[in-house]
């Protein structure tokens, strides 16, 4: 069965390696996770899984080889919930609490084994020795007991680990669909240049423990500066237009990369580059693309956002720009061959499924010139992977 449960999770993606499926097995040996199949959904899931961008594949996996299982720890709760009469919360007073004397766990675990044995667990309410509710047994809901088992009080209960799985919670961590501000920092955050600057604010373990030493025991403090990140990135974003639709997906990672990067420079356009580009667009604060990013080209990075869908014009033809009151002398792809030539470090993010790319002429002829990456977890994370490649 758990060879199965190995060959599910590589069927679906999930990269177990022999170390990861030792300690899994391991832990089972070990005898751990007890009889509970929601106790074994768990542990397993901690090992196996690196990311929780798979979380939502490993539900599947563990859905499709233990989806007809049952643990007996869980069958017995069920059968007691269904017993179980919910009523108002019963207030004693301070006599009767005090009445009650506390007892050890091995009583209150042969109690509550024998009034399992026998049955004792339906339709009682305000009792005090079964399994009900309202009562001041040991074990139950709605009642007092200080030394208690409390059994369906208030729940919010999936009842079993398949269930959980089956509800695949974790959908929207999947690598190939869009991603919130969050994983956008973390895939981002494989984008660096450390290099230590500024003040001396940082204590240096390894050689404070060697100058101590040095000194006989003297306590010797060595400090040194801290690492920053020294990677600078250009942010070029198309604004507007069949942009508008995913605005709030390039807002988030206009989030991410202001939180992520201290050197960022950040402009727009709208379908292509031209001559000019903007600061903001709403109050028309435009600047000239030559001098701003010759001025920027050498260790900078790139990351141009837009869905490139447009007129063929606007990308091939002087004059093609769409705003009829602008006029674009050199036709877009001469300009985007030019970035590209700046900054050999540079990738396009499109907010658009691949799978529709090839359906767009323009998609194709802006990808002959950027490698493009779509707007995804997995898509953000190879784009940066390029980005951090020697030029």
């Amino acid at each position: 069965m758990f060879t199965n449960f190995l060959f599910a999770l590589r069927e679906r993606g999930l990269k177990v390696s022999l170390t990861e499926w030792t300690r899994f097995l391991e832990v089972l040996d070990r005898g751990l996770v007890g009889t509970s199949l929601l106790r074994f959904y768990n542990m397993s899931r901690a090992v196996l899984v690196k990311r929780e961008s798979d979380f939502d594949r490993f539900d599947q996996a563990f859905l499709d080889v233990f989806g007809s299982i049952e643990s007996p720890e869980e069958k017995v709760i069920d059968r007691i919930l269904e017993g179980l009469k919910k009523v108002p919360p019963r207030e004693f007073t301070d006599a009767e609490k005090a009445a009650m004397e506390a007892l050890d766990l091995d009583a209150i675990l042969a109690n509550f084994a024998r009034q399992l044995a026998e049955g004792r667990y339906k339709g009682h309410v305000g009792g005090s020795k079964a399994i009900g509710t309202g009562g001041s047994s040991t074990q139950g809901a709605y009642g007092y007991n200080p030394a208690g088992i409390r059994i369906g009080q208030d729940e919010s209960r999936h009842g079993r680990a398949v269930k959980i799985a089956g509800e695949r919670r974790f959908k929207n961590y999947r690598d190939d669909l869009v991603l919130d501000v969050r994983q956008m920092k973390v895939a981002l955050a494989r984008l660096r240049e450390l290099a230590r600057e500024g003040i001396l604010d940082e204590v240096d373990i390894d050689k404070t423990v060697d100058r101590t030493c040095r000194e006989g025991g003297e306590l010797e403090i060595v400090w040194r500066r801290r690492k920053v990140n020294r990677v600078r990135v250009l942010l070029l974003l198309d604004a507007g237009g069949s942009m508008a639709p995913h605005a709030r997906l390039v807002n988030r990672l206009f989030s991410a990369a202001r939180d992520r990067f201290r050197n960022l420079k950040v402009y727009y356009f709208h379908n292509c580059v031209y001559q000019d580009l903007w600061e903001d667009m709403d109050r028309n604060r435009k600047i000239g693309t030559v001098e701003t990013l010759e001025s920027l080209a050498g260790d900078w990075r790139a990351i141009l956002v837009g869905d490139a869908s447009m007129a063929p014009s606007e990308l091939l033809s002087a004059g093609g720009a769409i705003d009829w009151s602008y006029h674009n002398p050199l036709p877009g792809a001469r300009w985007l061959e030019h970035i590209r030539a700046l900054f050999p470090r540079s990738i396009w993010l499109n907010p658009l499924p691949d799978f529709i790319w090839p359906t767009t002429p323009t998609i194709d002829a802006v990808g002959r010139i950027f490698p493009m990456f779509p707007l995804t977890l997995a898509g953000l994370e190879d784009g940066v992977r390029r980005l951090s490649r020697a030029r």
